[in-house]
């Protein structure tokens, strides 16, 4: 059975740097995608980053660029984190998209529809 499983949240300070990890096993077919997704109460699943692993195209978020980079080695992808900020807050999820049509647009792929199996999230949280 597949499994994502993300690791390395916690604490981090203003200014400061966290990097996350989505390692993924039992796949039988390899993903196309892997999302970086997060999530406060009450708001909606946002897209943070993505990495295609056909041909390693990558895109972020508006509010993350610059600052967030995706990386991939072997079976884990990477989310490096630097000058968090207090809104960078989040449950943060890794997503994999299996088997299904995959956009082309990368306001599609980083949307939460584009994904169809996911992690169960690790918490980030940034302290002002």
């Amino acid at each position: 059975q597949a499994h994502l499983v993300e690791s390395g949240g916690g604490l981090a300070q203003f200014g400061g740097s966290a990097r996350l990890a989505c390692t993924a096993s039992g796949f039988t077919s390899v993903p196309k995608l892997i999302g970086w997704f997060r999530q406060v109460p009450g708001r909606d699943r946002e897209g943070v980053s993505y990495l295609s692993l056909i041909d390693a195209r990558t895109a972020y978020a508006d509010s993350v660029k610059g600052r967030f980079t995706i990386s991939r080695e072997k079976t884990t992808v990477f989310l490096q984190m630097n000058n968090l900020k207090p809104e960078d807050s989040a449950m943060y999820y890794c997503a994999a998209s299996v088997g299904n049509r995959v956009s082309g647009a990368d306001e599609e792929r980083l949307s939460a529809r584009q994904y169809n199996q996911w992690g169960h999230g690790t918490q980030v949280t940034v302290s002002s």
